[in-house]
């Protein structure tokens, strides 16, 4: 896949909100501050095409931004790390899920991993989620360049050990090194198309 455009189109705090169209969609979702935007500024090479933050959870709706004109980035709010009260986590989860639950045009999710961390609950959940809703996954491992090398070569055996015989695919990739993007452009590209 290359990316020859990228825009950014509207920001949902509702359903009601996003565009009513048939133009596939991948949405990103993960932990405040795992590099959901980041990410997704790497992958259209438009270093402020999502708004990046040094302060957890500054992306509270679903923004939409159209890629070449045929497909469209989905940054989700995060979860996790973010300072604001319960009610505003709730409020971002049933967002989150009412889109994840009723979005008939979303081809796949991202979902985006600290690979210093590792899978957490809140990871787990989220895909267990994508799955219940037969929603394809695309397990991102980001900043793996914080990773020693003996971390990132184990960090990979024990993924594909995982989910050996799964669907769930395990992408390794460093936003700010260029590492991994051309794989997970590949795979993204798999997933617009199917």
């Amino acid at each position: 896949m290359k990316i020859k455009s990228a825009r950014f189109i509207l920001s949902a705090a509702k359903m009601s909100d996003c565009p009513e169209d048939q133009i596939p969609e991948i949405a990103f979702c993960g932990r405040s501050n795992v590099g959901k935007s980041t990410l997704i500024n790497a992958l259209t090479n438009h270093r402020k095409l999502a708004k990046i933050s040094k302060t957890p959870g500054k992306t509270r709706l679903i923004n939409f931004f159209l890629i070449n004109d045929v497909f469209r980035f989905i940054d989700l709010p995060g979860f996790g790390y973010a300072k604001v009260p319960q009610s505003v986590k709730a409020s971002w989860r049933k967002l989150v899920e009412d889109y994840l639950a009723n979005r008939k045009n979303l081809k796949a999710v991202v979902v985006l991993v600290d690979s210093r961390r590792g899978l957490l609950e809140e990871e787990t959940q989220l895909m267990e989620y994508c799955l219940y809703y037969n929603i394809p996954i695309e397990l991102t491992f980001t900043k793996i360049d914080k990773l020693k090398s003996n971390e990132n070569r184990q960090l990979k055996i024990n993924c594909a050990e995982s989910f050996k015989g799964s669907e769930t695919h395990c992408s390794f990739v460093s936003a700010l090194k260029n590492v991994g993007l051309q794989e997970l452009r590949l795979r993204l590209d798999k997933q617009i198309r199917s």
